[in-house]
């Protein structure tokens, strides 16, 4: 897909602002989209898009902002690069204000070079500023000089916006309930992604670096059509695998190691997020096997609990309780059950919550909590489910356990009457892990 066309339709960008809209009550709201960003002198890093403005648009150039306009005549318009042929052909295709408004259904679309003098025009005797203060300093003092510039306008009987909202508590409840459409792309990202860690188990062995693992799955996301890895792949192999943000990607992969891969896509701006964790040569040894049995009952028991009606909270509070029995089975922990949970002691070898909300962004937008309590689970939200164990060499830590880390992660979709695994094509149970790996071709 063409990532400069609405992948979802444009009713379904036009359904959003018009909600978005309708909960503005009146006021006016100014979205931008991500600048450029410089990698070195003047070779940029990849565009992405701001992940709310194209929430409400499906236009992936930069240098564009949407205001929406609420009230009694609510409308919405676009502000982008003009056509311009000699910059088009070194940096390639541009809509145009004109192509622009007709492509993704605005009902105005202008240059970019006019956004300044339009704001302080459209904002004058409105009641309410929407946009998201504090993101960036420079937007900032732009809405700042759009503001004085109404203020200035005083004495003509023009009033400046008495308020400022944050664009981003109203974008973030919206985002929060998945669409159809964004269900659809998410089941496609996870497809693709589940494609990849299978790639991965097949040509992982013994003597391979971690970054040519990372290289199969590079290649798997982009060439069944993903545009971009939603995060930079961990590739963890042993004692690694206990560094829960590992970056390096680069020892070799050791006979008897465990290796974590954590990686998924992002297709159509939407994030997959998958862990899986192996043994190299392809057989869990016994305390990798223990251990690797423990998380995956945690996870399925936090699993069970992501349903309508249960809180945030719940999948986490039973992985917990699964992995604080079995570290005092396991003999990593003492004491009893109820000592270790009060205390959190298993913290030691599980330092993170299960799971976090996923869509256009890894980490999606959306509260945990309303008026201090965990919030309720409801169709259509999309979450990750990763419990863990991290159990580091130490004096008091039984050696066949020593330098273990394990994570399972995979992505679920509260539906109406339970949960929906969209990851569910990744191999997850040692019997299909090792039975995939026994199909790995010969030869190094």
């Amino acid at each position: 897909m063409n990532m400069n066309e609405p992948p979802h339709g444009i009713a379904a960008y036009a359904g959003r602002r018009s909600r978005l809209l309708q909960s503005m009550g009146a006021g006016v709201a100014v979205v931008p989209t991500a600048p450029e960003r410089t990698r070195n002198r003047d070779s940029y890093y990849p565009y992405r898009f701001d992940s709310y403005f194209y929430y409400l648009t499906g236009f992936a150039e930069p240098e564009a902002v949407l205001v929406l306009v609420a009230g009694d005549t609510p409308r919405s318009i676009l502000f982008c690069r003009e056509k311009h042929e000699e910059r088009e052909t070194w940096d390639g295709f541009r809509y145009g204000p004109q192509a622009a408004r007709e492509r993704f259904g605005l009902d105005e679309a202008r240059p970019i070079g006019e956004l300044d003098e339009a704001l302080a025009s459209l904002l004058g005797d409105q009641p309410t500023l929407f946009y998201a203060p504090g993101a960036e300093s420079e937007w900032d003092a732009r809405v700042m000089r759009w503001l004085n510039a109404v203020r200035a306008q005083t004495r003509t009987g023009i009033s400046a916006p008495a308020q400022i909202h944050d664009i981003r508590v109203l974008l973030d409840e919206m985002r929060l309930v998945k669409d159809a459409a964004e269900i659809d792309t998410m089941r496609r990202a996870a497809t693709i992604s589940a494609r990849a860690h299978r790639r991965a188990m097949r040509f992982a062995r013994p003597g391979r670096r971690e970054f040519e693992i990372e290289a199969e799955l590079l290649h798997e996301f982009r060439s069944r059509g993903a545009q971009f890895p939603a995060y930079w792949p961990i590739v963890a192999s042993g004692a690694s695998a206990c560094v829960l943000h590992y970056r390096d990607n680069s020892a070799t992969l050791d006979d008897g190691d465990l290796l974590l891969i954590d990686a998924g896509c992002e297709l159509d701006g939407y994030a997959a997020d998958i862990t899986r964790t192996f043994p190299v040569n392809g057989r869990y040894s016994g305390a990798q096997r223990a251990a690797y049995e423990l998380v995956l009952a945690a996870q399925a028991a936090a699993i069970v609990q992501v349903r309508p009606g249960n809180a945030w909270n719940a999948p986490h509070d039973a992985a917990v309780r699964v992995l604080a029995q079995g570290m005092l089975e396991l003999k990593l922990l003492s004491g009893s059950l109820d000592e270790v949970l009060e205390t959190e002691s298993y913290r030691r070898f599980y330092m993170h919550r299960t799971g976090h909300w996923l869509g256009l962004d890894v980490h999606d937008a959306g509260e945990y909590k309303h008026g201090g309590n965990w919030r309720a689970l409801a169709p259509g939200m999309t979450l990750t489910v990763e419990p863990g164990i991290y159990i580091r060499a130490a004096h008091d830590v039984p050696e066949d356990f020593h330098d273990i880390g394990i994570r399972i992660e995979d992505d679920v979709l509260v539906t109406d009457s339970g949960c929906e695994v969209l990851t569910r094509e990744t191999p997850k149970s040692i019997a299909d892990i090792e039975a995939l790996m026994r199909e790995r071709p010969a030869g190094k």
